[in-house]
């Protein structure tokens, strides 16, 4: 085989190699930040690097092949060398727009991964707040209620003692009345005896006068 042949081989199978690679790391760099895994193993620097190392490779084989094509034995294998030459310019045209695009998407991926993560973070803030508020109103009420409980148990012992001294005063009053009441019955007692002796002493008086007035020896006078 012709060593240009050859070498016009060889530069074709270098070019779909390095082609194939350009695409990889461009699919790659348009898919970046979307997933943190992707980002952790490759950068996004990194990952350009690549491509554009790729894209230089297929620059210097378009050059290798505009070399080659005239030098080809026949005319017809120039001009299907010539024609690919055209194809391939066109193709790297392509890889390279396509690179910018892929490095557009990316940025708007980080930019949507910030915002998301922003949202999480101020929910989970949210959250948190939402939870020490809940924790606090719990505590007043916790406190509320032990304060509720001591007023109750220091107004149950106020009324236990009320209810002691009311129950000490009522058995008092009741001692006062028993005596005031027995005093009263003593004393009607003796008041009546006094009366009825005294109508038993006025009975034999009277008695002892009538019997005085009236001599027993002095005859009885008929009136009539």
């Amino acid at each position: 085989m012709d060593k240009v042949v050859e070498a016009v081989e060889t530069a074709k199978k270098e070019w779909d190699e390095a082609y194939s690679r350009a695409k990889e790391h461009i699919k790659a760099i348009e898919g970046y930040g979307k997933s943190k895994e992707e980002q952790n193993s490759n950068s996004l620097p990194r990952l350009n690097g690549l491509a554009q190392d790729a894209l230089a490779l297929l620059s210097s084989l378009q050059f290798r092949l505009d070399l080659l094509a005239p030098q080809l034995p026949t005319d017809d294998q120039v001009q299907s060398a010539t024609a690919l030459l055209d194809s391939w310019k066109n193709e790297s045209h392509n890889l390279r727009q396509s690179l910018r695009n892929a490095n557009l998407q990316a940025k708007a991926n980080m930019r949507k991964a910030a915002q998301e993560e922003a949202g999480m973070t101020s929910a989970a803030e949210s959250i948190t707040d939402s939870l020490r508020r809940t924790r606090q109103l719990m505590v007043q009420e916790v406190e509320r209620s032990a304060s509720t409980l001591m007023t109750v148990e220091e107004s149950t012992g106020v009324l236990k003692k009320a209810e002691s001294e009311y129950k000490g005063h009522r058995s008092l009053l009741m001692r006062m009345l028993q005596q005031k009441v027995t005093a009263a019955i003593k004393a009607g007692m003796v008041g009546q005896a006094k009366i009825g002796g005294g109508a038993v002493a006025n009975g034999i008086n009277d008695n002892a006068v009538h019997r005085v007035d009236v001599p027993l020896d002095r005859p009885m006078r008929d009136e009539l």
